[in-house]
């Protein structure tokens, strides 16, 4: 259980820091960044991970069993690309704290739940102990989200202070509002638990095909992963051409640091992509109800990283005391929620052992009688 939790946390570090190279980025539009980071990450890396490293990738895609998942795969993995492709507009309106805190908090709340529809609800014990852990999350993200409210109110007081020309550079007057970046948050975070749907849906198959073609244990995140990134993947190449389109943005990525932002960016797409099967091989390491727990602690962990990469780069230099405290208090609630939900999983992973022991004592006292 502790190696799986260990897991879920670094991929969800990974997670969380993933977008913070796209602030050194120059030259691009929001288009031009987001959509070479798509390509890469949704594309150019699950290939070459793939077929440099996995043994039989035909006889594994081509399994029967396989084969029976693969539409249900491919139809929640499309809803789910059309929600990270949201999320990364969230990050642009309201900023990486509260972007990550609004949209992972709903994939946590809705996508940790998913799994129990493929799985089955397991011993009450744990499902309630889960249930409070996700509560404390869903009260850390209500925090989080009246903290960046609170925010832009503070942001909008300094900068009525400020004579003309020093607010010229602010940000441009299209942005849209902090309530509409919410609300585009929260759908993308719905329809973003498509993948924790296809991840629970697709690891049994996929991982005896893998197994079958002698690959070792952790390969088998690679083979979830392949399937989800391709078909979300297709959604967010024809979005992104529109918009490189309609916005006459093409000729910017012959920006005189195209070399650098390339850079920038094909770490930002190792980064996302190398959490996403993390997180598929911690969910395997935490047992029975290990695609729940593991969401909700990978997830968890990545919005604690992106508030304090938040906090860190400035996002929140012009906020007051009162924004900043509701923002500590939601942190506080999301990580207390994560301790109770790996209670419930230690409770899971003890439940096989008890029926075991309760099983050999009662074939015990029938040989005896």
């Amino acid at each position: 259980m502790v190696e799986g939790i260990i897991w879920a946390l670094f991929a969800g570090l990974m997670l969380g820091l993933y977008a913070l190279p796209a602030k050194f980025t120059k030259g691009f539009k929001e288009e031009n960044t987001w959509g070479l980071f798509f390509m890469l990450t949704m594309f150019v890396v699950p290939i070459l991970a793939t077929f440099l490293i996995m043994k039989g990738v035909g006889n594994i895609y081509g399994a029967e069993d396989v084969q029976a998942v693969l539409p249900k795969m491919v139809v929640t993995s499309v809803l789910w690309g059309i929600g990270v492709m949201m999320w990364g507009k969230a990050i642009h309106h309201i900023g990486v704290s509260l972007g990550f805190s609004i949209f992972i908090g709903t994939v946590i709340l809705v996508g940790s739940l998913m799994p129990f529809l493929v799985e089955g609800l397991p011993e009450s014990k744990v499902f309630l102990t889960i249930m409070v852990g996700l509560l404390f999350v869903l009260a850390g993200i209500f925090a989080n989200g009246k903290a960046g409210i609170t925010r832009e109110a503070d942001e909008a007081a300094a900068k009525s202070e400020l004579p003309e020309d020093e607010d010229s550079d602010s940000e441009s007057a299209d942005k849209k509002s902090m309530a509409a970046g919410i609300l585009i948050a929260i759908v993308g975070g719905l329809l973003a638990t498509g993948f924790s749907f296809a991840n629970a849906v697709g690891r049994p198959p996929l991982h005896a095909a893998s197994q079958a073609q002698g690959n070792p244990e952790w390969v088998t995140a690679l083979a979830v992963m392949f399937p989800i990134f391709l078909s979300g993947g297709v959604i967010m190449a024809g979005y992104f051409a529109w918009q490189l389109t309609q916005k006459k943005a093409w000729g910017d990525f012959a920006a005189p640091s195209l070399a650098k932002n390339f850079v920038l960016i094909f770490v930002m797409a190792v980064f996302h992509y190398a959490a996403s099967a993390v997180f598929a091989y911690a969910a395997f390491k935490l047992g029975a109800v290990g695609n729940t727990v593991g969401y909700a602690i990978f997830n968890t962990a990545c919005v604690v990283t992106a508030i304090v990469s938040g906090i860190v780069t400035g996002e929140w230099k012009l906020a007051s005391s009162k924004a900043k405290n509701l923002l500590y208090a939601g942190l506080t609630c999301m990580v207390i929620g994560i301790l109770i939900i790996s209670l419930g999983n230690k409770f899971a992973t003890e439940q096989p052992v008890a029926d075991e022991i309760v099983a050999i004592e009662t074939l015990s006292v029938e040989t005896t009688s």
